[in-house]
């Protein structure tokens, strides 16, 4: 049995880091101001629509249709995963050439990879922290927050998160 919560507790654990790591660096680069491609803005006045916040919305809307920092911290988790260090590195030149096929202005999702291959590389191959099997159920919890829960509500979030920043 607790065996069982000591993998939960990393789970959680690699949920928050992958939660910030993704939600701070998009923030910062913009994602809640206004939709860097067209489908963000269908699904930012979609989610005000219903209630929610415009920005958040945008930043949803920019996750979704784009590879920003949600993206490269998932794929970085994976590779990170799959071969290691390497891996990680293999996926941040895969998000890059993703943010290039899509026209992304920014390059939220080279530095998602990049600061989530660094963690990852800090709390498991330095130290022995935090597997990086973690990290990939972390972040699709990370994701499911933000996409799946509540709209409505997940859209104010983030824009309290942008707001805080000074990004809004």
């Amino acid at each position: 049995m607790s065996s069982i919560l000591l993998e939960a507790g990393y789970i959680i654990i690699a949920s928050i880091i992958c939660w910030f790591n993704f939600v701070i660096v998009d923030t910062i680069f913009g994602l809640p101001k206004a939709p860097g491609v067209q489908g963000a803005n269908v699904i930012g006045n979609k989610i005000q629509s219903i209630g929610g916040n415009l920005n958040g919305g945008y930043f949803m809307g920019n996750i979704v249709c784009s590879p920003d920092a949600s993206a490269g911290t998932l794929m970085a988790s994976i590779f990170y995963y799959t071969m290691g260090l390497e891996g990680g590195l293999i996926a941040i030149l895969l998000i890059y050439i993703g943010n290039r096929l899509c026209h992304d202005t920014g390059y939220a999702g080279t530095i998602g990879a990049t600061t989530m291959t660094c963690i990852i590389y800090l709390l498991s191959g330095l130290t022995g922290l935090v597997e990086p099997k973690y990290f990939i159920a972390g972040m699709v919890i990370a994701i499911f927050t933000i996409q799946g829960l509540n709209h409505e509500v997940a859209s104010k979030v983030l824009y309290s998160v942008g707001k805080s920043l000074k990004v809004l």
